[in-house]
């Protein structure tokens, strides 16, 4: 009977042989060529591993396009940086990608990583570089604002209604001595009626813009409308004609005027004249109003005696005096010229109402402009103002040219 065995046929394969020796034999010579074959097969395998490491050469000595020496510089960085301490900073925040990416910059200078260059600003100088990061600063630059404080001198109430209205007595009991069948005078009554005047305006501001100063730029928008609201309401209260905006104090009829008797220089005895005018009960809480040009003239000015009728104030809290009563600057009173009105005297108070319908309204739109990245800032104000007592104002009139 014929006997099969395992034959070597090529390196690493075997095959089944016929032979007529002994099962057992057949066996055992076919476990010694199979283990040979795995001692050769592991051999190679080793020669080739060897080769491997030779062409790659040393880990120092690699080349710096490795992929595994890219993969092996990365997790060093990221292990260096879980075990690096944290800063000292307020909640330990994570810093911004510009603050990183600088940082990385002042380490390793051009050889930082190109993610980590591309993020920060580049000069367009030719000898520029790479810059920090802008810091929006909490200060803002703005220009003074100077607006008439007649709200300091005038009567100021508030109302929900769109006027409000002032009984006023237009006239006085006429006593007589009368005989048995003459009749009594009575006095007339009349109303003055005060409209409430409205004034608006809006911003446009960058959504950047508010979104970097961390909320400071929407505050110094609104204390810009303020002020602008402000000075719109002084110069309103000395000029306003009474149609759209309020009635002012040199447009309002019935206050009377003293004649200066010149142009452009101020007369000592006209002021006289104009104070001494005005009923005593107004006098005598009186004060001047005029701007800074104004006041310059007046302080050159003289009595009959030689006294200057401006009275500097040496008391804290004290106002500059002219013939004894204070004096107010408005920086929205005319300059001295012909057929001006530089200065107004009298019993403001009394005189002189403001009522105020609505405080300083603001309405904050981002959706009208969101597509051009722009809020708009909405400011509403509504106030009116005008004369009730003409009879205790009056003014200074330079005369014509």
């Amino acid at each position: 009977m014929k006997h099969l065995c395992l034959t070597k046929a090529a390196p690493g394969a075997l095959e089944l042989k016929g032979d007529n020796d002994d099962p057992h034999e057949i066996v055992t010579k076919a476990l010694v060529e199979l283990t040979k074959t795995v001692t050769e097969g592991q051999k190679s395998l080793g020669d080739r591993l060897a080769v491997l490491e030779t062409k790659g050469g040393k880990p120092e000595e690699r080349k710096g396009d490795d992929p595994s020496t890219k993969l092996t510089e990365r997790l060093d960085r990221i292990e260096a940086k879980m075990n690096r301490p944290a800063g000292g900073g307020a909640g330990n925040d994570e810093p911004s990608i510009e603050r990183k990416a600088f940082a990385a910059y002042l380490r390793q200078g051009d050889r930082a990583p190109e993610t980590e260059l591309k993020t920060l600003t580049v000069s367009s100088d030719t000898q520029g570089g790479y810059l920090a990061p802008t810091e929006m600063s909490a200060e803002f630059v703005r220009d003074l604002v100077e607006f008439s404080p007649i709200r300091a001198l005038a009567t100021v109430r508030s109302t929900a209604a769109p006027a409000v209205s002032y009984p006023k007595r237009t006239g006085i009991t006429n006593a007589r001595w009368k005989g048995e069948t003459q009749e009594a005078s009575e006095p007339g009554f009349g109303q003055i009626e005060i409209p409430i005047r409205e004034v608006n305006t809006y911003v446009d501001v960058s959504n950047q813009l508010l979104a970097d100063s961390g909320g400071t730029a929407e505050a110094e928008v609104r204390l810009a409308l303020a002020e602008d609201f402000g000075q719109k309401e002084g110069l309103a209260f000395v000029a306003g004609n009474g149609v759209l905006a309020p009635e002012g104090l040199l447009t309002a009829a019935g206050i009377a005027e003293t004649i200066n008797g010149h142009a452009t220089n101020l007369s000592a005895d006209a002021l006289i004249a104009l104070m001494y005018a005005l009923p005593a009960a107004y006098r005598v809480r009186g004060s001047w109003l005029m701007n800074g040009g104004t006041l310059a003239k007046l302080r050159t000015l003289k009595d009959g005696q030689g006294n200057y009728l401006w009275q500097p104030s040496y008391q804290a809290g004290q106002p500059e005096m002219i013939l004894g009563r204070p004096v107010v600057e408005a920086v929205d009173m005319p300059d001295v010229a012909a057929d001006a009105y530089p200065v107004l005297f009298g019993d403001f108070a009394t005189g002189y109402r403001i009522v105020d319908r609505l405080a300083l309204s603001i309405l904050v739109n981002p959706y009208i402009r969101a597509t051009e990245g722009i809020t708009r800032i909405h400011a509403t104000r509504r106030t009116g103002a005008g004369v009730v007592q003409p009879k205790a104002l009056r003014k200074l009139k330079m005369a014509t040219a």
